[in-house]
């Protein structure tokens, strides 16, 4: 399994999903990104998540495929 870590941004307490998707380079753009999303293809925590614009936070993992991407906070 492939795995990501993604840091948000100093200042961001969230990332939307569909922008997640986009940002570590498995969606082509934001729109891909929903609709990766409405396909059910998307868990958050072990949960399916059909909510295209999540907010997803530090410390949540988020798994499409064979990749598991973590949100860190190294900003504290």
């Amino acid at each position: 399994m492939q795995r990501i870590d993604f840091d948000l941004d100093a200042g961001h307490e969230y990332v939307e999903l569909n922008q997640l998707l986009k940002l570590v380079g498995i969606a082509d753009s934001g729109g891909q990104g929903k609709a990766i999303v409405a396909s059910g293809a998307v868990t958050v925590d072990g949960a399916v998540e059909l909510r295209k614009t999540a907010k997803i936070r530090a410390g949540q993992v988020v798994r499409i495929d064979d990749a598991e991407i973590r949100i860190i906070d190294a900003h504290g």
